[in-house]
Parts: structure tokens; C-alpha cells; sequence
């Protein structure tokens, strides 16, 4: 018997060991891909706005217009797959057997930052002015596109930032603590557009002082992404939440924040699942 006690105390203890290896592990993993997201984001506002970066949306040397377009639509593409692909409910049902549960949401924005990166890295520029304004109308478009990306950042935090970038699953994880969603919050800009932090993104892609051809190209694909990866997502809610979501969509405008005739009751904050 004391045998076995022993041989039992021993792989409880390397059972132990492997989990807390496994919560150390886990973290680290989930930091290594919040800081690609936040370098790769920083340098994003930087790009798009031409401002400190050493490549921006603008800078280079421009090619041949057809190669250049095919080859910014293709970094577009890859992103978008990516973005689309990963985030839908059957592919990670099926990405979990293979990646841990804690780790899913880190390798999603690992993988998101590094389609990111390579766009940032490889866009050609095709620097053709569309228009360009001078003095204070540019210092106020710049100040509006800084504005759209403190919206979006402001959205992430609204709901739950650390959880939105994998974060949070992976501390759990360390906790040795099951992970529960965050679940359906109003708050902030959610309860007068469901969507701010594409809001956020749209103001920061349009709004600038120089608007060249590769620029245009850039803030319109991403605005019919936007779109569709929105519609996408409200699909997921609608099945997560029911008709509170529902309630939610009839009540509250999408992108613009216009008034809804009033229709139905009041809506209610829900509780966090």
C-alpha cells in the first residue's frame, strides 16, 4: 500500500507540475501575441496616416498600377481570410482540438498580427493625389483620424480589451480558474451604435489631409470588409443571444447614430452571461 501511496503522490505531483508549467506556458504565449497586436497596431496608425513610420501607405517607390493593385488586393485577401475564417464558431470548434482552449484567442491575434504585418511590410504604394488640403482642414483631418482610432481602442476597453486579444483567457489559464465570456454588455458607445469600434475604424481610414489613389483603395476594401465582416458577426450574436440581440438590433442603429423610432420596450441591460 505505501507503495502505491507514493506511486500516487508522485504523479499527482507531476500532474501538478505539468499544469503549472502549462499555466506559465500559456501565459507567455498570450503576451508574446499582445504585444504583436500592439506593434503591429501602433505602426497600422502610423501607416495609414503617414506619420513617424519608416513605410507608410504612401511612401516607396510606385510600380506598374496592375501589379501593384494585385498585389495590395492580395495582402487584403489574406487578412480578410484570416480574420474571417478564424473568428467563425465551426472553425473553432474544430481549432481547439488541436490548439489548447486558453491559447485559441492568442493564436488568433498572433496570426492576425503577422497577415498585418506582412501588409504593412509589402503594400505598394500608388501615390496618384486625389486630394490634398493644407493649414488647418488638414491638421483637423488628422486630428479626426486620431480621433476614429482613440474610438476604436475606446470600444475594445468598453467591452473587454484584455479578453478581445486573448489575454485574459490565458491569465485564467495561469489561474488554474475556468473561463467564463464576458457575454452581452451594454455599455459606453455600444448602447448608441452597435458597432464603434468599426466606427472607430472607418472615421481613421477616410479621414486625411492626402488621399491618394493607394489610400482610397486601402480605406474602400476595408470598408466593404467592414461591412460584411459586421454581418457576419450579428449572424453569431443572433444565434449566441436570441432575441436579445434582436431587441438590440431593432433598437440601436449600427454605424450612424440616428434615432430609431420607438417600436418596442425599452431596452434592458442585459446580464453578462
Amino acid at each position: 500500500m505505501s507503495l502505491m501511496a507514493t506511486t500516487a503522490d508522485g504523479i499527482a505531483t507531476g500532474q501538478r507540475q505539468a499544469r503549472r508549467l502549462g499555466g506559465w506556458v500559456t501565459l507567455a504565449y498570450g503576451l508574446l501575441s499582445y504585444t504583436a497586436f500592439t506593434a503591429s497596431i501602433l505602426y497600422a496608425i502610423g501607416f495609414v496616416g503617414n506619420w513617424l513610420v519608416p513605410k507608410s501607405i504612401d511612401s516607396g517607390v510606385a510600380g506598374p498600377l496592375g501589379e501593384s493593385l494585385l498585389i495590395n488586393t492580395g495582402l487584403l485577401a489574406l487578412f480578410v481570410v484570416q480574420h474571417t475564417v478564424m473568428a467563425r464558431p465551426a472553425f473553432k470548434r474544430w481549432w481547439t482540438r488541436i490548439v489548447p482552449q486558453p491559447a485559441e484567442r492568442s493564436t488568433f491575434v498572433l496570426l492576425a498580427s503577422a497577415c498585418l504585418g506582412l501588409l504593412l511590410w509589402q503594400w505598394r504604394p500608388l501615390p496618384q493625389v486625389l486630394w490634398h488640403v493644407e493649414g488647418v482642414a488638414a491638421g483637423l483631418l488628422s486630428a479626426l483620424s486620431l480621433a476614429g482610432w482613440t474610438i476604436m481602442f475606446t470600444s475594445s476597453f468598453a467591452i473587454s480589451h484584455l479578453d478581445l486579444f486573448g489575454v485574459r483567457q490565458a491569465w485564467l489559464r495561469f489561474r488554474h480558474r475556468p473561463y467564463a465570456p464576458v457575454g452581452f454588455r451594454l455599455v459606453g458607445l455600444y448602447r448608441i451604435v452597435r458597432h464603434p469600434l468599426m466606427v472607430g475604424l472607418l472615421i481613421a481610414f477616410w479621414a486625411t489631409p492626402t488621399m491618394t489613389v493607394g489610400h482610397l483603395f486601402f480605406a474602400a476594401m476595408n470598408t466593404g470588409y467592414i461591412l460584411f465582416g459586421t454581418w457576419m458577426e450579428e449572424r453569431t450574436l443572433i444565434a449566441e443571444h436570441g432575441q436579445r440581440y434582436l431587441d438590440y438590433r431593432q433598437r440601436v442603429p449600427g454605424f450612424l447614430p440616428l434615432p430609431k423610432p420607438a417600436t418596442t420596450k425599452p431596452l434592458e441591460q442585459p446580464n453578462p452571461e
